[in-house]
């Protein structure tokens, strides 16, 4: 007997958002850093901040979200983890490099200095980043619960086809 998937579990949801905050976090300090050590573009620190944030990504969801701590599959679980995050990453990019532009188009970017220190926080690339992590966030949750974390066949599937 097949057990019913219920995507939308309050458990689950407080607990990936929970996860996905503490990923959200790494992702814009990376970015941070990214941007001032190595001085580059806004548009060019949001893959790469997103993708180093998917370590502690998959380590958190594996062991507290979705029940799969015992699952014994986390080889499989690693490889759709990433089909997924690299799908959600683009996700991520694109819905904040799209509303930036366009508010870029109309308005100066908005800066906030921080007290007591030098740093100038651009408010407007946090805003529309944190856009692109609420649509990146949606994509997740349903695919991860969906996909990555539940049995699906694609693995082996796929294991077939790279023979």
């Amino acid at each position: 007997m097949k057990k019913k998937l219920n995507l939308f579990n309050q458990k689950d949801i407080i607990a990936y958002f929970l996860i996905a905050g503490t990923g959200a976090l790494i992702q814009l300090i990376s970015g941070a850093i990214l941007k001032d050590w190595f001085h580059l573009s806004y548009e060019s620190t949001i893959l790469p901040a997103y993708f180093v944030s998917l370590v502690a990504g998959f380590i958190m969801t594996k062991l507290f979200a979705f029940d799969a701590r015992q699952s014994q599959q986390t080889r499989r679980e690693m490889i759709k983890f990433m089909i997924v995050a690299t799908f959600s990453g683009f996700v991520t990019w694109g819905f904040s490099i799209l509303p930036y532009h366009f508010i870029q188009s109309s308005y100066e970017d908005l800066f906030i200095q921080i007290p007591y220190s030098y740093k100038k926080v651009n408010v407007t690339q946090i805003s529309t980043t944190v856009n692109g992590m609420g649509f990146s966030f949606v994509s997740n949750y349903v695919l991860h619960k969906t996909f990555t974390f539940k049995s699906s066949g694609f693995y082996d599937r796929f294991k077939d086809l790279i023979k």
